[in-house]
């Protein structure tokens, strides 16, 4: 990888994602790595603006390389998720999902909320789950290896704030993380 000019990591719900951009500006090369593995590869390219489209991860998102010319023969590279900036993307994930990492058995687990779909990701693999009502809220339970999880979704009571979502791994409370 000696035109290695861009390197980007991207939080899915799957997984933390590396994007890797490799763009030869004197043999017209573009080739883009997913998580070390070549995913586009174009030799011999006469344009050397524009931009490479693929998809990340096992949920797809797709993802965009934008090649801008800045000034002579210098280059911006810039990347988009699901046609946002990446830094806009994160913004708006951070709404939509929350993260927990915590430590099981010796093993990192990072255990991901999408609020939208009430959906459960534990280190890139969707988890079965079993969803109930109790008095102040939503209960959703799953297990990861021999250890019983459940999410709480309650009111904060205040409109701004709305659902508050907490994990709760054998009966302990786990802090949220922030990606």
């Amino acid at each position: 990888m000696t035109d290695l000019v861009g390197v980007w990591e991207v939080a899915l719900s799957d997984g933390v994602h590396k994007i890797e951009f490799e763009h030869g500006t004197t043999s017209g090369k573009r080739v883009v790595y997913v998580d070390g593995k070549e995913v586009i590869r174009r030799d011999w390219m006469f344009k050397l603006v524009g931009k490479e489209t693929f998809s990340v991860g096992g949920t797809e998102t797709k993802a965009t390389i934008n090649i801008d010319a800045v000034s002579g023969f210098a280059y911006e590279y810039t990347l988009e998720i699901n046609g946002k900036s990446l830094k806009k993307y994160m913004e708006n994930r951070s709404k939509t999902t929350n993260t927990w990492v915590i430590n099981l058995d010796g093993v990192d687990c990072r255990i991901v909320l999408e609020k939208d779909t009430m959906d459960i990701w534990c280190n890139g693999q969707k988890m079965e789950t079993a969803g109930e009502f109790v008095e102040d809220g939503t209960e959703t339970h799953f297990t990861v290896g021999n250890h019983d999880c459940c999410i709480k979704a309650v009111s904060s009571g205040k409109r701004r704030e709305g659902i508050i979502h907490s994990l709760i791994v054998d009966e302990c409370e786990i802090p949220e993380s922030l990606e």
